[in-house]
């Protein structure tokens, strides 16, 4: 439960700081989420609120200025390995 909580607050502060508009509070959360969990790497096809570079930048400052480390955002396009 504790990290339910940790994580609306956070998400929330993503739209304070005006990173993305209230209708984003969905991928809002699914960052504060991946972030206080520690996830290595946020995979998503979002590129309008989530894998964009001047939203990257706002959610990690948030984190930082909330004490959280930075989380790591890519497309699948990044990750796919195209071996011969």
């Amino acid at each position: 439960m504790k990290s339910t909580i940790e994580a609306v607050e956070l998400a929330r502060k993503y739209i304070e700081e005006g990173v993305v508009g209230l209708t984003s509070y969905a991928d809002c959360l699914h960052i504060a989420l991946a972030t206080i969990h520690h996830v290595d790497i946020l995979v998503s096809w979002n590129f309008k609120h989530i894998v964009n570079i001047l939203k990257i930048v706002g959610y990690n400052s948030t984190n930082i200025s909330a004490g959280y480390e930075p989380i790591d955002i890519r497309s699948p396009r990044e990750l796919i390995n195209y071996e011969d």
